[in-house]
């Protein structure tokens, strides 16, 4: 492989995390996923990753976000907030989670243990956070489950998306 091609990929797997980070503060990482794989696909020109691939990424993103979208709308629940302390508590939590994973499972500790530990510093900051707050306005706990629950599906769909699509490249 050229540089150019190694820079490339680097990037490529590089915003494949930020997808599956992403999820973890509500935005569209599987949209990102697919974008990416698409991109890369196309720069390499689909021999790497085929027609087939994307279709099925496509359709998993679409289940994906309509799953968010429709449990968002019937439970009512706010997303987790994207602040500094929450986005430093994911970034430090992400890193400490694939540190602790990637010894049992390779590159696969890598990816999940950087969505769940990234995903337990956002959840702890947001409970530190509303502490802070009188009883009245604190989250219920079925609210905080049916959130906790939301976030989980969203990034299990983001992880098969990015395993789906680096395993394609790498096999």
């Amino acid at each position: 492989m050229s540089p150019f091609e190694i820079a490339g990929l680097t990037i490529f797997i590089l915003i494949l995390f930020i997808g599956i980070f992403s999820t973890i503060f509500g935005l569209p990482g599987t949209i990102i996923i697919v974008t990416d794989v698409i991109i890369f696909s196309w720069a390499t020109g689909f021999e790497k990753i085929g027609f087939k691939v994307i279709a099925v990424l496509v359709v998993i993103s679409l289940v994906a976000e309509t799953l968010d979208f429709m449990f968002g709308a019937y439970v009512g629940v706010r997303r987790f907030g994207l602040s500094i302390k929450g986005l430093l508590a994911a970034v430090i939590g992400g890193i400490m989670g694939g540190v602790v994973l990637t010894p049992f499972l390779m590159g696969l500790g890598t990816i999940i243990g950087m969505f769940c530990g990234g995903f337990a510093g956002t959840l702890i900051v947001d409970y530190i956070e509303e502490k802070k707050l009188k009883p009245a306005y604190r989250t219920g706990y079925k609210n905080r489950l049916m959130k906790i629950a939301g976030t989980v599906l969203k990034g299990s769909f983001a992880i098969v998306m990015t395993v789906a699509a680096l395993s394609t490249i790498y096999s």
